[in-house]
């Protein structure tokens, strides 16, 4: 679950008269500290949010602008793993490519790149020579076909979470209780966690069109990030794999510390606060969410999820030495942007037509800013909405289907497909074929 608290405002609203309409001004944030109120530095400073490659005074043309002592880092693959809250923050890297016109490499239909193997040619658009600035969309990480695509200071970031949590929302969104033949039982990954052993005949599902069988509920986020299904119980090989991926990553985000996760990424990026403002969505409800499995359950899931559980464990001591790093101040910014992400989300939430835009003064961590209509509809867009900029009018391609529709045919009994018009074909056929 993802913390929030709704900022405490001091002071009133001060109304400024710019070009005939309002802006509110957040004149004096304040904290509550130990039964204290600390005022943060605020400088006036303008830097409102603009649309895609335009200054504060909407012309073209912007100049990269030098931060601190470091300049924005504009060459990042995100890859966007399942179950661990990507909607969400794909959004973000999103917002980034769209406002400064990176070259991305996007899928020529639906969101998808990829699954289980490397992009054919004829699956995402090309730049003329070949080289790109960013991806975002689902893809299983390949080192080797990435690094074709990408020059060799491109910061690889990705987002994981603790695997028990990842298995729960997994078996609810992917119809596992289905694929395991679990029928009448009201908490399935309670069931599951009594002996996942008992299940690997069901679980391990089989795509014709790539020749790979997959388990949706042992090492999904090691899958997507490279890691061979059959490796599963190769835990040298899997030690040694992590191990590049520590090496190969800039920084891989944590579902349960979103907020540390993304101020590090900010700082590490060299990007502005506003870039990493985020809406959560897909914030799904259903009876078994909260389940909390017993200590003989996650040892249960430790042994059939080893790889996943290395990798969280890795990547969670890796997080916690970057923030180490960053210097005294990190938690008192990550305090304050969550504290204006709260706000920026309420105000988005509630804003109507003529209603003013919102402007967040400078802190120690961020310039001036206003929050517009614009601002609010592209935060809080969907994946798939923000596709159309980024294809910039190309038509035509075969969307991939999701791997989602695979599974629940799996556990009809139909077959896989690579992509969506093979699947809409077989069930045209068929249905045709009862009459």
């Amino acid at each position: 679950m993802i913390r929030r608290r709704r900022m405490k405002i001091t002071s009133a609203f001060v109304a400024l008269l710019v070009c005939g309409g309002f802006s509110y001004y957040i004149s004096t944030t304040m904290y509550k500290s130990n039964s204290q109120t600390q005022s943060l530095q605020l400088h006036n400073i303008d830097n409102r949010i603009t649309g895609p490659g335009e200054d504060i005074h909407g012309k073209r043309g912007v100049t990269e602008r030098t931060t601190g002592t470091c300049m924005p880092r504009k060459k990042f693959v995100f890859i966007a793993t399942h179950k661990t809250g990507t909607v969400t923050t794909s959004n973000i890297f999103q917002r980034y490519a769209i406002n400064h016109k990176l070259a991305v490499l996007v899928a020529t239909a639906g969101n998808p790149v990829s699954w289980g193997r490397s992009p054919a040619e004829e699956d995402y658009i090309h730049t003329p020579d070949e080289q790109y600035d960013a991806l975002f969309n689902h893809l299983t990480y390949n080192k080797t076909w990435l690094r074709s695509k990408f020059p060799a200071n491109t910061a690889y970031i990705s987002i994981i979470r603790e695997p028990s949590s990842q298995l729960t929302s997994a078996m609810h969104y992917y119809f596992l209780p289905n694929l395991l033949q679990m029928r009448g039982v009201s908490n399935p990954v309670n069931e599951f966690l009594l002996n996942p052993w008992k299940y690997r005949h069901l679980s391990e599902v089989h795509f014709d069109f790539c020749n790979i069988t997959w388990d949706p509920t042992r090492n999904f986020m090691s899958f997507d990030l490279g890691y061979p299904a059959e490796g599963a119980e190769d835990e040298e090989r899997a030690r040694r794999y992590i191990s590049e991926l520590e090496t190969d990553f800039t920084l891989v985000m944590l579902l349960e510390y979103l907020d540390e996760s993304l101020v590090l990424l900010r700082r590490l990026m060299c990007w502005e606060m506003q870039d990493v403002f985020y809406v959560t969505k897909n914030n799904r409800t259903y009876s078994y969410k909260k389940a909390i499995p017993s200590k003989e359950q996650i040892s249960n899931l430790r042994k059939w999820k080893a790889v996943d559980y290395l990798l969280y464990d890795t990547f969670n001591t890796s997080l916690w030495r970057k923030i180490a790093a960053q210097g005294a101040d990190f938690h008192e910014e990550v305090y304050y942007f969550r504290e204006v992400n709260t706000n920026v989300n309420t105000y988005c939430d509630e804003r109507q037509e003529g209603t003013p835009n919102l402007t967040v003064v400078a802190s120690r961590w961020n310039l001036q800013f206003e929050v517009d209509a614009n601002f609010c509809r592209v935060i809080q867009s969907r994946v798939d909405q923000l596709m159309v900029p980024l294809r910039k009018g190309h038509k035509g391609g075969r969307a991939i289907l999701s791997e989602r529709v695979n599974v629940w045919a799996v556990s009809r009994g139909q077959r896989t497909f690579k992509y969506t018009d093979e699947r809409e074909q077989y069930v045209k056929m068929r249905n045709e074929s009862t009459w």
